[in-house]
């Protein structure tokens, strides 16, 4: 069904039916994003999200009947850029695999020779927002997009305050309606790349009760 819903909105689709097969046609073809189901013969989608994850960033989006928060916070956790709760309607799924690929898009884009690339540089970390590199001191961070775009959000507006429903509107690009999981696996997932004690974090503050925003250097 989804096949053939994706097939009509103009995708060429490669479709398989178990996690072994999965990873076989991954690394004979190049792909723009992965629907990755959870639940799978053979090979589990968790641990297809761990082995794509290590040597690629291509978009990843979720789908499973399981809607627990811990389902959500495991693949958000390893790295997955979007997740997906079956029973979902299918304008709602090409609205988010429409959205990813556009969000990739943008953040792989090359830039011009003629660019000038701005460069922040805050306490140790350096982001230069036109080749997407993030460095903290001579270390080069590797960031998912949204990662890097939460991040480059923070250090381009360094006094701002910014609450859960901001970051998912700006980041995601989408309506928010509560779902603070997201933001707070992301959240962790960035202060556990950039800073030194992610426990203590000193790049991103939390404001508790309200959202969160950049430290103080």
């Amino acid at each position: 069904m989804i096949q053939v819903q994706l097939i009509k909105e103009g995708f060429e689709i490669s479709c398989v039916y178990d996690g072994e097969q999965a990873l076989e046609v991954f690394s004979e073809k190049m792909f723009d994003m992965i629907l990755l189901d959870l639940m799978l013969p053979k090979l589990d989608g968790i641990e297809i999200l761990k082995i794509i994850r290590a040597q690629s960033m291509i978009p990843i989006l979720i789908m499973s009947a399981k809607d627990g928060d811990l389902d959500k916070a495991l693949g958000l956790g390893f790295g997955a850029d979007d997740y997906l709760s079956k029973p979902f309607s299918m304008m709602e799924l090409t609205a988010r695999i429409k959205a990813n690929l556009r969000r990739a898009h943008q953040y792989s884009a090359p830039v011009s020779s003629a660019a000038h690339s701005e460069k922040i540089h805050i306490g140790e970390l350096n982001l230069d927002t036109d080749n997407f590199t993030v460095y903290k001191s001579e270390d080069e961070i590797k960031l998912t997009a949204k990662e890097f775009q939460i991040l480059k959000l923070f250090m381009t507006h360094p006094k701002k305050v910014f609450t859960k429903a901001q970051l998912y509107t700006l980041v995601w690009g989408e309506d928010y309606y509560g779902d603070t999981n997201v933001i707070n696996v992301h959240m962790r997932r960035l202060r556990e790349k950039i800073e030194d004690d992610p426990s203590a974090p000193q790049y991103i503050k939390t404001l508790w009760g309200i959202g969160y925003k950049l430290g103080e250097f």
